[in-house]
């Protein structure tokens, strides 16, 4: 990973990237008004910009950026304080106070939800297990102004953790969670937005093992949930009771704790 700014940039901008490519330790390239293919050319590299507003990452392998933006997030939130129904919060069973620990955090959807629901009195943990979006998506959660205070408070309570899920629940107490989510990268293929392509790079490809599920069931005090593709047969295969849309293209599991 290479860090450098925008295009347009200034001295703060350069100081910040030279302080986050030290954090990464990663180096630092000057940008000299040079394109973002143009440097990915000379360094075979993939690039970390830093930005005015945000941080975003170009993958070698796409010609769009990663970056953290709780768009899904917010357009579920108002759903929910209109009274509508979210599947995933359905399926967790999630009410105010609950402790939820998110294995996957990907782009934070999920996560940003669930904080939201659990409020003030409640906790998300969230584990991403690569470097590079675990510091977007730690940076993005606590720095965006969504407009909406209550969503603004429940991005910045989101305890986001560097590691995988299978070595931080074998480090998890028993009972310190109501609930364990999963959501993996699905194997299958289906129609996704550009920031899950782009995620799909720097994607660890963890599975869900007899082990993960033992541990995960030891860790929650009320639940373990699954989201997968539903063409998937890991809720068969570990004893989930799925909860199927006709019209999705995936479906969640629950295994009562």
């Amino acid at each position: 990973m290479i860090v450098t700014t925008a295009g347009r940039t200034n001295n703060e901008m350069i100081g910040l990237a030279k302080r986050i490519a030290e954090e990464l330790n990663a180096p630092y390239l000057k940008r000299d008004k040079r394109s973002i293919m143009n440097i990915q050319a000379v360094t075979n590299d993939d690039i970390l910009i830093v930005g005015k507003n945000r941080l975003e990452i170009y993958p070698q392998t796409s010609d769009e950026p990663i970056f953290f933006h709780p768009n899904s997030a917010m357009f579920r939130i108002k759903r929910i304080k209109k009274g509508e129904h979210d599947p995933f919060v359905q399926a967790c069973g999630l009410a105010r106070g609950d402790s939820l620990l998110d294995c996957t955090l990907g782009l934070g959807s999920d996560s940003i939800v669930a904080s939201y629901v659990v409020g003030n009195s409640g906790k998300v943990t969230a584990l991403e297990g690569n470097e590079y979006l675990y510091y977007l998506l730690k940076g993005g959660l606590h720095s965006w102004d969504t407009g909406i205070p209550l969503m603004n408070q429940a991005m910045a309570r989101i305890q986001v953790k560097h590691d995988t899920f299978e070595r931080f629940l074998l480090s998890c107490p028993s009972n310190s969670f109501d609930i364990v989510y999963f959501d993996p990268m699905f194997e299958e293929g289906i129609d996704e937005s550009v920031g899950i392509k782009g995620l799909r790079h720097y994607a660890i490809y963890s599975s869900l093992s007899d082990q993960v599920i033992e541990d995960a069931l030891r860790v929650a005090k009320k639940r373990v949930v699954l989201k997968d593709h539903w063409k998937s047969n890991q809720f068969e295969k570990y004893g989930f009771t799925v909860f199927r849309r006709k019209t999705a293209k995936f479906h969640f599991g629950v295994i009562d704790a």
